[in-house]
């Protein structure tokens, strides 16, 4: 090894010993023992897809969790097909698009029908995840009793998590939750006309 790539070698290793140093002092501090909530909200794609992973992994460590889909439901789900073969349930609104439907009093109706239950999934001390799809919408567009969404999401088991998903998410929400995270809208194949794919888009 010549000396510059010693010197190289070196440096990289006092920086990877700073960082093991700041990263295992932060997972020392971090003790506290219960379920988080987790919104992920923005514009950019993937924000359902990323709320489903994490219903994958609580069922791969043999760990319960439940699903309620706000605005979609009238498409085929490989998410909701997978996981409902390992005995999630799933409450969906089945309304489809509220741009599609132009009903706001149905549309209210069924995610009304829906929200009873999700107040029994958050209520179940059972459940170690709940994924609320799309719920941001339900609350931005005054379908369903914010208050009573917030304390039932605030009052839930104490080791229960809660992932919820959609654009717009307000500001009571943001300040419930323990995780916020947002995806940008970089590039979509869409505006490209590229049609949805299935196994990919759905």
């Amino acid at each position: 090894m010549s000396d510059n790539q010693q010197s190289k070698a070196e440096k990289h290793k006092k920086k990877s010993q700073k960082l093991k140093e700041k990263v295992d002092a932060s997972i020392d501090k971090a003790q506290i023992e219960r379920g988080i909530v987790l919104v992920i909200t923005g514009n950019g794609k993937g924000k359902s897809t990323a709320g489903f992973g994490t219903v994958t992994r609580t069922v791969g460590h043999g760990l319960k969790a439940a699903v309620a889909q706000f605005i979609k439901g009238t498409w085929e789900c490989g998410e909701r097909t997978l996981l409902e073969s390992q005995g999630v349930p799933f409450s969906i609104m089945k309304t489809g698009f509220t741009w599609d439907t132009q009903d706001r009093e149905g549309d209210i109706a069924a995610a009304k029908i829906v929200w009873e239950d999700c107040k029994k999934y958050l209520a179940d001390s059972e459940l170690h995840l709940v994924l609320l799809d799309e719920l941001t919408y339900m609350l931005s567009f005054d379908y369903l009793n914010k208050q009573e969404v917030l304390d039932a999401i605030a009052n839930r088991p104490e080791n229960q998590s809660v992932i919820i998903t959609g654009r717009g998410a307000i500001k009571e929400l943001r300040e419930l939750a323990d995780t916020v995270s947002e995806i940008k809208d970089i590039k979509h194949a869409y505006t490209a006309g590229i049609k949805a794919r299935k196994g990919i888009d759905w």
